[in-house]
């Protein structure tokens, strides 16, 4: 609802609408706000996020709300989360929103307490998005705040019912509400839409604003125990909220640990697979007897792909994180490639040329049987999936 565009009963906007302007003209949060999320999303193009849509792994990187990274000690991601959006149309209807609503709560209740609302509601919204969505989705956005923000308007229109004219009324808080109802029943409607964080938000903000208005001030009429009621259940919903969030399904940072691990891998074994070629070449081009060929083998690949071995043992990763899969079958490549080598070494020495072909053999189907990703020639970068499913919630 835009407050400057019409009403039912006229073509110009509600006096009060404008008493309120002259009153308190300037509202420098909500435009703070609107700058610093469109900076952001200017960064996050130029770091390789997309206009229309950003995968996942920009938004990860960039700070948004995912529960196995959250709850492993990233908790700043509820706050970062809030200044991330997945495109252009996403980052251009929040805003429109902000800027449509905030304005009008900024001068309600001062900026201190605007900001205050705002990011209750926003905070709260992404707490309740960890425990609504466990560990399925990443998300991000503002909408969790500017619910808030609705929440806040509605409260203090109907404090003030009494105070405007009807129409006025009727206008500005049917107007909001429809505004919250529409948007709520779209994100049951739209995949991809958080609407925990905006249920969580809505009910925060109304809150939040019934326990900071201050009526000499703002000529709102809530009771100072109605303020006291705010604040209690503010507190205690919040207690409960973050006591019943559930434990993380794996450590994000033991999967962040992992791949690496296996970014790095991949690329040792490219080049030790590089390695042992050059090897077999030399030892015909020099005329190299068995046991300096040996030698050489067991120092450039067995030895490399033992000490990969353990280093990928050494990573303890629970079996429901999206490495652990890929993990388990690297470590078992490396055990195999390590063996084969091995055994190509000994039979070198034994001048035994049927131990030599199986080896060889055995060395080549090692990258069959374990199918791990360098063997289909997908060298560089994370392995496995950055989240359990593909989806991303905007909120």
């Amino acid at each position: 609802m835009d407050s400057s565009d019409h009403s039912p009963r006229t073509t110009q906007r509600p006096d009060w609408i404008d008493a309120l302007g002259r009153h308190a003209p300037r509202v420098p949060a909500t435009k703070t706000l609107i700058i610093a999320n469109g900076l952001i999303f200017a960064a996050m193009l130029l770091a390789g996020a997309g206009l229309w849509h950003s995968p996942n792994t920009v938004q990860l990187d960039w700070g948004a709300n995912f529960g196995p990274a959250t709850k492993d000690g990233e908790w700043w991601r509820l706050a970062s989360a809030l200044f991330l959006h997945f495109g252009i149309v996403h980052l251009g209807m929040n805003m429109w929103a902000l800027w449509d609503g905030g304005r009008l709560v900024e001068r309600l209740i001062g900026s201190g307490r605007f900001l205050l609302v705002y990011f209750a509601g926003g905070l709260a919204g992404n707490l309740l998005s960890l425990a609504a969505h466990g560990d399925r989705t990443v998300s991000g956005g503002a909408s969790g705040a500017i619910f808030g923000i609705y929440g806040a308007l509605l409260l203090i229109l109907w404090l003030r019912r009494r105070r405007l004219d009807p129409g006025e009324f009727r206008w500005l808080f049917w107007g909001a509400a429809a505004f919250t109802v529409a948007s709520i029943l779209f994100g049951f409607l739209i995949p991809g839409i958080d609407n925990a964080a905006h249920m969580g938000g809505f009910i925060t903000g109304t809150l939040a604003c019934g326990a900071l208005l201050e009526p000499e001030k703002h000529g709102a009429l809530p009771s100072p125990s109605l303020r006291a009621g705010a604040a209690a259940l503010l507190a205690i919903g919040t207690t409960l909220l973050v006591r019943n969030i559930p434990a993380p399904a794996y450590r994000w940072n033991d999967e962040k640990a992992a791949r690496v691990e296996i970014s790095e891998f991949i690329g040792e074994d490219a080049a030790i697979s590089a390695r042992w070629l050059a090897i077999i070449e030399e030892g015909r081009r020099e005329g190299l007897t068995f046991d300096q060929l040996a030698d050489r083998i067991e120092a450039g690949v067995t030895g490399p792909y033992d000490q990969s071995f353990e280093q990928l043992s050494a990573l303890n990763v629970d079996s429901r994180a999206p490495s652990a899969a890929t993990l388990g079958t690297l470590r078992r490549y490396a055990e195999l490639r390590r063996d084969a080598s091995r055994e190509l070494a000994d039979a070198l020495r034994a001048r035994n040329p049927r131990r030599i072909q199986q080896a060889i053999d055995d060395a080549r189907r090692a990258k069959t049987a374990a199918a791990h990703p360098a063997a289909k020639g997908r060298a560089g970068g994370p392995v496995g999936r950055p989240i359990p499913n593909d989806s991303a919630d905007r909120n």
